[in-house]
């Protein structure tokens, strides 16, 4: 076995660790662990990790990913939440990987308010993140963190496919236009459920999310913007004049606000773009 593949966890491995450090993964945190180190190095090569690349990785759990990472990339850093999962990690990663553990940091902290990371910036975010938080934490990462170029996560394979959905698709939603803000999106794969301890009950898959190189030309800002994306998509159903009432104070309001953007007062959310919901925003009432 080359040096390589010695450092990646297997099952046993994982397993192993778990009852050194009394681990049960819970799903109150969205706990699967990955067992499998080849499907570790296919989201390192789909994720297009380079040698002088700054990865930040979400959820490390017990570093299956993390491992992987540091193997490929000048530096990583994890984020994790759990108090004894942050605290077994970096010896981990001393034990599997000692020539690399300089080249490793620990943020034990919850990634929702994460709002800066040691050392260099981030250039790449590569996780498996906890399906219960999973586009939130996406978005914040890429608002928070601009120098993140290229992004690979593998989520619920339900959430992937909202979150690469184009307009007119039945799943395109409020985390699809979001994520298309900040990025070009698409799928990247699917993953089996036999790759995970515990094996969970969906289906698992990649996302690819490479940064735009400037966000949609808009005098809007991106938080203007976000709110006519939550009225639109609060009431589905409803056509553009109806749903966006609220937001713009009355359902006349909404109509002229629509009208003066280009788009139909009877065109619904799901049919838009990101840079027709930022020409809506630019045209919001005076309040």
């Amino acid at each position: 076995m080359s040096p390589g593949q010695d450092a990646l966890l297997g099952p046993g491995d994982i397993r192993d660790l778990a009852t050194a450090l009394g681990v049960r993964p819970t799903k109150q945190r969205g706990q699967n662990f990955v067992i499998d180190a080849n499907t570790v190095r296919r989201i390192i090569r789909t994720a297009d990790v380079r040698p002088d690349d700054v990865v930040v990785e979400v959820g490390p759990g017990l570093g299956s990913l993390t491992l992987g990472l540091l193997e490929t990339a000048d530096r990583v850093v994890a984020v994790e939440i759990d108090d004894t999962l942050a605290a077994a990690l970096p010896a981990t990663v001393e034990a599997r990987l000692p020539a690399r553990a300089a080249h490793f940091a620990l943020v034990h902290a919850d990634a929702l308010r994460v709002t800066e990371l040691p050392g260099p910036p981030p250039t790449a975010l590569v996780a498996n993140l906890p399906y219960n938080v999973a586009v939130p934490v996406l978005l914040h990462m890429l608002e928070r963190f601009p120098t993140i170029e290229r992004t690979l996560v593998m989520v619920q394979a339900e959430v992937a496919d909202r979150l690469a959905a184009a307009p007119g698709s039945k799943v395109y939603g409020v985390p699809s236009v979001k994520a298309n803000w900040y990025a070009e999106v698409k799928r990247a794969g699917a993953i089996g459920r036999n790759v995970f301890w515990p094996a969970p009950n969906v289906d698992s898959g990649l996302v690819s999310l490479v940064r735009r190189a400037e966000p949609p030309a808009t005098k809007a800002r991106r938080e203007q913007v976000f709110a006519v994306v939550d009225a639109a998509f609060a009431q589905r159903r409803k056509t553009l004049r109806a749903a966006l009432s609220g937001w713009a104070g009355s359902a006349a309001a909404a109509e002229a606000a629509l009208v003066a953007a280009g788009i139909s007062p009877q065109a619904r959310g799901e049919s838009l773009t990101v840079e027709e919901f930022a020409a809506i925003a630019e045209h919001a009432p005076a309040r």
